[in-house]
């Protein structure tokens, strides 16, 4: 369903050659292009330098060293894939444009991002928030290398298991939540979370806990305003405290394991919200386990 890579292409109008002259540069930017991901930034700058020198071929050079440059720089790509390969860039979600810092809290890394997708009078889906799975390194190392040291990264890649030992143990993590419909309401955030957090808390400690349920729920005052843009945070501490932010302001916090594995349940579960944030969580954490 969540799909983090390019979405679609779009075909160009064609345009009328005018003149050989006039569709030289044309032509040789897109030669360029193609060395660039065919060949790579050497190679393009090899192509420039090794070509006759007029006003465009050093244009397209300058555009190179600006832009391509080792040494500089760059944003994760629109479509953001989440990657554990040294970057610090924000990771972008592409259906909603939601940006997701790489560290969170200055120890927490950015595992997966997915999107919370609500069918509105069963005909159309909304895209109620993109939301972003964060865990602390340390704890991450200190938890889980143990259990599977003696697993390559394609062997761990491929095991559900991480998901759950990192919903189980104590590990400091984050969902960081970016609401996308900017006419939802708290109420309905109340409402969504006495239905999801109310099914999970049953079916992970076998009986309805309407009290536990009713702590968390009534954070979520009449008062607080979620315009598009606005950040919740459902947070693990150590000893299972689930603290709840919203743009900042700390809500309240609960004791609590279940509570807190009913949380991760929703969003890195085997029935999450978007099983494409599942997929980048098991790989991430494996590469963390690994490095």
């Amino acid at each position: 369903m969540a799909s983090l890579r390019f979405p679609f292409l779009f075909s160009q109008p064609q345009k009328t050659p005018s003149s050989v002259t006039s569709n030289a540069p044309s032509n040789f930017f897109s030669s360029v292009a193609v060395a660039v991901a065919a060949g790579g930034y050497a190679g393009a700058i090899i192509a420039i330098t090794q070509s006759s020198k007029n006003p465009f071929l050093e244009s397209a050079k300058n555009f190179l060293l600006s832009n391509f440059s080792p040494n500089k720089n760059h944003a994760s790509p629109l479509w953001g894939c989440v990657s554990l390969a040294g970057n610090s860039a924000p990771v972008t979600e592409a259906r909603t444009g939601m940006s997701f810092p790489s560290i969170l809290k200055d120890t927490q890394r950015l595992l997966g991002i997915g999107l919370r997708k609500k069918a509105v009078f069963g005909l159309k889906n909304i895209d109620v928030y993109a939301y972003g799975v964060y865990a602390d390194d340390a704890d991450v190392k200190k938890c889980l290398a143990e259990k599977h040291a003696e697993h390559s990264v394609s062997e761990l890649q491929q095991k559900e298991e991480l998901r759950n030992h990192l919903m189980e143990n104590d590990i400091r993590t984050t969902v960081r939540l970016q609401i996308v419909y900017g006419r939802l309401s708290i109420k309905s955030v109340r409402s969504a979370f006495e239905e999801s957090v109310g099914s999970r808390l049953r079916k992970i400690g076998g009986y309805d806990n309407k009290e536990l349920l009713q702590r968390f729920t009534s954070q979520f005052k009449d008062d607080i305003k979620l315009p598009r843009g606005s950040i919740i945070e459902l947070s693990r501490d150590h000893d299972y405290v689930l603290h709840t932010t919203i743009d900042g302001k700390e809500m309240g916090s609960i004791q609590s394991k279940l509570l807190c594995r009913s949380i991760l349940d929703l969003y890195i579960g085997d029935e999450s919200f978007d099983h494409k944030a599942n997929e980048d969580v098991e790989s991430n954490l494996a590469s963390l386990l690994h490095k």
